[in-house]
C-alpha cells in the first residue's frame, strides 16, 4: 500500500493558508460593516463607549463563529443579530437604573436646524413600543428589507410589515396630535 493511498492526497492549502483566508474574510467583514454596527449599537444604548464595547464583543463573537456564516450576502444581518444578542447579554449581566429622558418640548420640531429636528423625530420614535420601534429603525437607518428584518428579529415577513405599518401610523398620529396641541396653545 502506498503512502498516498493510506493518507489520501495532500491538501492543496496548508493550515496556515486556511487561517490567512479566514483572517482576510473576517477583516473584509469588519471593514465593510463596522460603521453600520456602531451606528446600530449607538442607537440601542445611546452611549459611545458602550456602543464601542458592543461592536468589539460582536466582532469577537463573529471571529469565533465565522465558519457558521454560510451565505456572505447575509453577513450584515448576521452581524446585526450577533450585536442584538450581545446587547441583550449586557442586560442579563447587569441591572441598570432607569433614568427619565429630558423633554425637549416642541422647540426642536419648530426649529429649522436639521440636528434639532432629527433629535426631536428620534425622541418621538423612541416613544414607540419596542416591537414597533426596532423594525422601523432597522428599515430606515439600517436599510434592511422586510425579510432581512424578519431574520434579524426572528419574525416572519408579514409580521414585520404589519409592525412597520403600525409604527409609521403611530408616529404620524403622535406628530399630528403634537401639531394640534401647539395649535390650541396659540389659539
Amino acid at each position: 500500500m502506498s503512502v498516498i493511498n493510506f493518507f489520501g492526497k495532500k491538501k492543496s492549502s496548508s493550515p496556515v493558508e486556511s487561517d490567512m483566508d479566514r483572517q482576510r474574510k473576517y477583516e473584509a467583514l469588519v471593514r465593510a460593516y463596522h460603521r453600520d454596527l456602531y451606528r446600530y449599537a449607538y442607537w440601542l444604548c445611546k452611549d459611545k463607549s458602550i456602543a464601542e464595547d458592543l461592536v468589539q464583543e460582536t466582532c469577537l463573537r463573529a471571529w469565533k463563529s465565522l465558519d457558521s456564516l454560510q451565505d456572505e450576502k447575509a453577513a450584515k444581518s448576521w452581524l446585526i443579530t450577533i450585536l442584538r444578542r450581545e446587547n441583550a447579554r449586557r442586560f442579563e449581566r447587569k441591572q441598570l437604573d432607569l433614568v427619565d429622558i429630558d423633554d425637549f418640548g416642541n422647540d426642536a420640531k419648530v426649529s429649522d436646524d436639521p440636528h434639532h429636528q432629527s433629535e426631536w423625530v428620534q425622541m418621538q420614535i423612541m416613544k414607540l413600543d419596542v416591537d414597533y420601534r426596532e423594525p422601523l429603525f432597522l428599515q430606515v437607518v439600517g436599510g434592511f428589507s422586510g425579510e432581512e428584518i424578519g431574520d434579524i428579529l426572528g419574525l416572519n415577513k408579514n409580521t414585520v410589515m404589519t409592525r412597520l405599518f403600525r409604527a409609521r401610523n403611530q408616529l404620524k398620529d403622535m406628530l399630528d396630535s403634537d401639531t394640534n396641541q401647539r395649535g390650541h396653545q396659540n389659539g
